[in-house]
């Protein structure tokens, strides 16, 4: 039924796919034309289209000659041609829709699509990545093509001073982070004249990974802050306390809520150890504060899962990505109990003098497009929240990749010694194997376990964005293991036989490092024709043993992060594999319904190295990741509602603010004011009344 509604009120894939369509023919019947024109011809293209935009033809009109243009000057200057599905996925942009498109199938490609069509418009377009490495790498990659047809190109990174940043908000298609983007548009609603304002406007954002940025990362506020004079010591007192609790005796913890709840036993314990007689005495309410906070530091967030410590500071991991978060601070006081729980040094609250999060910022953009390999788990919060459509667009070659079904296993070392042995097995025949855990800690026990067994590794931890996406694009070389915490180098294919390019680099660095001068650029071109016929070698070798092979070491509380990590596998047609191990000792297990599973072990007598492959597992498994992500969606969408009072606030102070720097002198704006406000008492006070005297002569 629910199949036969959607066939007819449109909530079809197949349905956005055939009206895209034509658009696509039309774009392939204008590339005989385009590749007929020179350089100079199509170059000036842009000038005309620009003129057809102004002269009142709509962008939509201007579509199928503006991607025509774009796939040419691709063609000449990056030697890549856009494929029909890369057309259907910048046509999905265009009209403010989200392209689910997986691994492999040039979603950094397909953005210049739209985003020289919408650069026309004169307003400035915005493709957002999720992180520095990436916004230069995609602007340096793909920017000669948007230069090549004349328009301008930046890209905004984190150490930019005002004159470059300004400039390259000034360029028709500017590349940045989510992050640089909320936060200049927080410091233009700080700044004292409109000189220092860097921004010029929302008009359109193509937002690259758009379900990392608007779903994991929604509630995450951007805060610009200054420093409070407020004292650390009581941090560091609770975190000397907390330690000395007893589980169940004096506290108990509800795992599935990651909440703490105080016995009555427990509260009198800490109410002797910090000498007060009533810890919820409303005159010791603070106390209380700082006893919670103590509570989540030492009993709920881990340190390498939740946080490293580095140089004697508390830094976050991204739960996403596995990517640390430099600069970014737990708020309410728990990242100072983290501190002191850490013994460093514990620094100062902070006060918030601006914030907004990733939901509202990007909610102003006068139209969002997004792309991502994986997001039709997340279509209705897409759609309820953002008002975003998600259309599948189909591969360019077929998916042949084997997803394998789950084992799972008793005990985590169980499940860690069965996850070696395989690994030791595919590396012995040369097959690539891809490893993601799910925390920094657990990466670096599976690796003690490889170092043991003498197999040679990679491990990423994140903590290099540009070193990570070097060592992940060359995780498909033969015999190559590589252990990846969550999705560490997202934004890199990972290329069957290895990245000639890359492996060239490697090559050129290890003939020529101790020589002081450039080494030959014939030297040089020998080296890359030497990787290329390697990695073609290679790419036949690693194609016949099966292609890249993807091990979970555990269930994400998300299916689409799971699917991120699958998604490695199996890009363009490639062959490959998957397959995730499981315990019941992981987190999601011991949270959602793992007894039942364990009840049906025993019953069947399974030792700790004796799997369990069953379709009640994996039903098990998708029921918790169902429960969790509708909890989490909930979470988010109380969080915009909340955060929408808060929004109408600054939408009309930061609009007052910028009419203000907007003019030389406020007489106007405060007269009118003035007279607002008049009007306002005079019908509040007189409003009703049947005579129309002067009100000059009303006594």
């Amino acid at each position: 039924m629910l199949g036969f509604i959607s066939r007819v009120f449109g909530d079809n894939p197949e349905k956005e796919i055939k009206s895209i369509q034509p658009l696509v023919e039309r774009i392939n019947g204008l590339e005989s034309a385009a590749s007929r024109l020179s350089d100079l011809e199509l170059r000036d293209k842009t000038t005309e289209l620009r003129g057809r935009f102004l002269a009142g033809e709509s962008l939509d009109e201007l579509l199928p000659d503006a991607f025509a243009v774009v796939r040419e000057a691709a063609r000449r200057t990056i030697g890549q041609r856009h494929y029909d599905v890369q057309l259907m996925g910048g046509i999905a942009l265009h009209q403010g829709k989200i392209a689910e498109m997986r691994t492999g199938e040039g979603k950094t490609l397909v953005s210049t699509l739209p985003a020289y069509l919408n650069a026309l418009a004169g307003k400035g377009v915005h493709v957002v990545t999720v992180n520095d490495y990436l916004a230069k790498r995609d602007r340096d990659w793909v920017g000669p093509i948007h230069e090549f047809l004349g328009l301008s190109v930046g890209a905004i990174q984190h150490d930019m001073d005002f004159r470059a940043r300004r400039e390259a908000y000034a360029s028709d298609i500017t590349y940045g982070t989510n992050n640089e983007l909320g936060f200049d548009y927080l410091r233009d609603n700080m700044v004292w004249t409109a000189a220092e304002m860097v921004q010029r406007g929302l008009s359109f954002a193509v937002v690259d990974e758009i379900d990392n940025i608007l779903v994991d990362e929604a509630r995450t506020p951007l805060i610009i802050s200054g420093q409070a004079e407020e004292s650390t010591d009581q941090y560091v007192l609770f975190a000397r306390v907390v330690p000395r609790l007893r589980e169940e005796e004096d506290f108990t913890i509800d795992e599935k809520h990651r909440a703490i709840s105080l016995t009555e036993e427990g509260t009198s314990r800490v109410e002797r150890a910090v000498g007060v007689n009533n810890l919820y005495d409303p005159d010791n309410y603070e106390m209380a504060h700082y006893l919670d906070q103590a509570l989540k530091a030492q009993l709920i967030y881990k340190r390498d899962r939740d946080y490293v410590v580095n140089d004697g500071e508390v830094v976050i991991v991204d739960e996403f990505t596995g990517r640390l978060m430099p600069g970014r601070r737990y708020g309410e006081g728990l990242h100072q109990a983290i501190e002191a729980k850490e013994g460093v040094r514990v620094q100062r609250e902070n006060v918030t003098l601006a914030t907004i999060t990733f939901q509202n910022y990007f909610r102003m953009y006068e139209k969002l497009g997004g792309m991502t390999g994986t997001a039709m788990t997340e279509r209705d919060e897409f759609r309820k929240i953002y008002n975003l459509e998600v259309v599948p667009i189909p591969t360019n070659r077929p998916m042949i990749r084997v997803d394998q079904a789950d084992v799972i296993y008793k005990s985590e070392a169980g499940k860690f010694r069965a996850v070696v042995d395989e690994i030791k097995e595919l590396h012995a025949t040369g097959q690539p194997v891809l490893v993601g855990t799910i925390s920094i800690e657990k990466s670096e026990e599976l690796s003690g376990l490889l170092q043991r067994e003498g197999i040679d590794h990679e491990v990423l931890n994140a903590k290099q964005h540009e070193r990570e996406a070097g060592i992940i694009v060359q995780a498909g070389r033969p015999g190559a293991v590589t252990i990846a915490t969550n999705m560490a180098g997202r934004g890199v294919d990972i290329l069957l036989g290895g990245n000639p390019v890359g492996l060239a680099e490697a090559m050129v660095r290890r003939k020529f490092k101790a020589a002081e001068e450039e080494p030959p650029p014939e030297a040089v071109a020998a080296i890359e024709q030497e990787a290329r016929e390697l990695c073609e070698r290679d790419h036949v070798k690693v194609v016949e043993l099966g292609g890249l092979h993807i091990i979970g070491t555990e269930r994400h509380e998300a299916r689409r992060i799971d699917n991120q990590l699958r998604g490695r596998a199996g890009r363009q047609g490639d062959p490959g594999s998957s397959r995730f191990y499981i315990s019941l000792e992981d987190d999601l297990m011991r949270r959602f319904g793992g007894e039942r599973i364990s009840g049906l072990m025993d019953k069947l007598g399974l030792d700790e190295d004796v799997p369990l492959e069953h379709g009640l597992v994996s039903k098990s498994i998708e029921n918790a990741q169902q429960k969790v992500e509708a909890y989490n969606f909930d979470m988010r969408k109380h969080v915009v509602e909340y955060d929408d009072v808060m929004n109408k606030q600054r939408e009309v102070i930061y609009a007052d603010r910028r009419a203000v720097l907007g003019e030389d002198t406020l007489r106007e704006m405060l007269l009118d004011w003035v007279d607002r406000e008049v009007e306002a008492l005079v019908t509040a006070y007189a409003g009703g009344r049947d005579d129309e005297r002067d009100p000059s002569s009303i006594a």
